[in-house]
């Protein structure tokens, strides 16, 4: 079986990397091709172009990039041609993937498709799912209320669980090299991964925490590797003390161990949910991207937490909210109020359940998917 594969952001290739050792596994003589990064680098496909082409996001970050993404395009639509692989899977990156989906069922009208993850139509852009219907046949979804929607625009769906059900957890040594290290009570803060996002949130977040003030407790800043020399850039300017860490077994054991944190929107939202860590969140943008989001996100909380929990427990300030001393206010309340605290957790542990948290990994739930989608094809 020739399986074709595209992710275009580090959580794709995460979440790509879970799935073809979950093929693996059921499938063992799958092949893997297309595009990707290191995990899925690790279960055998070799990346047709550097998955870092295609990082990008917001619609004044894309436009310098406009001419390579282009030409990235035609080349992985062509690769499909010329390799007919038995199944392509697109991971996440929809407006690269539904390019090249468009030029390749072109060609190809019977190419069998697989997107993960499903679109956030039930918080803008609503017609996405109908546009998408016409180049997908089946989905994989992250969140629990996510296949009825797809389903209703006439592709089939399976919930799969959300990757952060199986993150790898801090060992007793890891928990004990950093408690070692920073004996005080903890505040992670996290400005983000992207270059764009530490330039935006990082002297936002340290303003922050000067108005906060004296707390006693020890800031720390997880970071991915390659984006290390900018966030020790952007922490030295801030006026409080703070350590950034790239080892993972330190990253593991800061979530393990920390008190309460401060991070940009997104799945790290997630992360510090399976973790129990009370949390703030933040999140701004370029003036062009943050105007347009004004005008069509539908829903009133963009935190997963909250909407998989069904509640309101994570403040966020986004947008023209993403101000330092409304942050800090947040996170004082945090500190003196054990109730505003016991709401969050009660809410982080709903959301783990509901995210799959005891039950299959969702690499392998997501294999088995696909199989089943490929079957119910052969069977038509």
């Amino acid at each position: 079986m020739k399986i074709f594969v595209i992710a275009g952001e580090p959580s794709g290739d995460k979440l790509g990397g879970a799935l073809l050792a979950g093929l693996r596994e059921l499938q063992p003589m799958a092949q893997f091709d297309g595009i990707g990064g290191p995990d899925m680098a690790a279960q055998g496909l070799v990346s047709r172009f550097p998955m870092s082409d295609l990082s990008v996001m917001g619609i004044a970050e894309v436009l310098p990039r406009a001419v390579l993404l282009l030409r990235r395009i035609g080349e992985t639509a062509q690769a499909i041609a010329d390799t007919r692989p038995d199944l392509v899977i697109t991971i996440d990156s929809p407006d690269f993937c539904l390019r090249v989906l468009r030029r390749a069922r072109a060609q190809r009208a019977d190419l069998p498709v697989v997107h993960y993850v499903a679109p956030s139509v039930w918080a803008w852009r609503p017609g996405r799912a109908a546009k998408m219907a016409p180049l997908v046949d089946h989905v994989l979804a992250l969140l629990p209320f996510e296949p009825p929607y797809m389903e209703a625009a006439g592709m089939s769906c399976d919930f799969v669980g959300h990757p952060v059900v199986a993150e790898p957890r801090a060992t007793e040594a890891e928990r004990a090299a950093l408690r070692a290290r920073f004996p005080a009570p903890i505040l992670l803060v996290l400005p983000g991964s992207r270059r764009g996002e530490i330039a935006r949130h990082a002297p936002v977040f340290g303003a922050a925490l000067e108005r906060l003030g004296a707390t006693g407790m020890q800031v720390l800043v997880p970071s991915v590797a390659e984006r290390a020399a900018d966030m020790r850039a952007a922490v030295g300017r801030w006026p409080v003390a703070a350590d950034v860490l790239t080892d993972p077994g330190e990253k593991r054991a800061a979530f393990d161990l920390a008190d309460l944190a401060l991070a940009a929107s997104g799945t790290v939202s997630l992360e510090l949910a399976a973790s129990q860590i009370p949390m703030v969140i933040a999140y701004d943008v370029n003036w062009l991207t943050r105007w347009l989001a004004e005008r069509l996100i539908r829903i009133d909380t963009v935190t997963l937490v909250n909407l998989v929990s069904e509640t309101r427990a994570i403040p966020e300030y986004l947008g023209r909210e993403c101000q330092p001393q409304k942050i800090a206010q947040r996170l004082r309340v945090l500190i003196d109020s054990p109730a505003a605290r016991a709401a969050q957790l009660q809410a982080m542990q709903t959301t783990m359940t509901r995210l799959g948290q005891g039950q299959t990994a969702p690499g392998l739930r997501a294999a088995q998917s696909v199989l089943n989608f490929l079957e119910r094809r052969r069977n038509l």
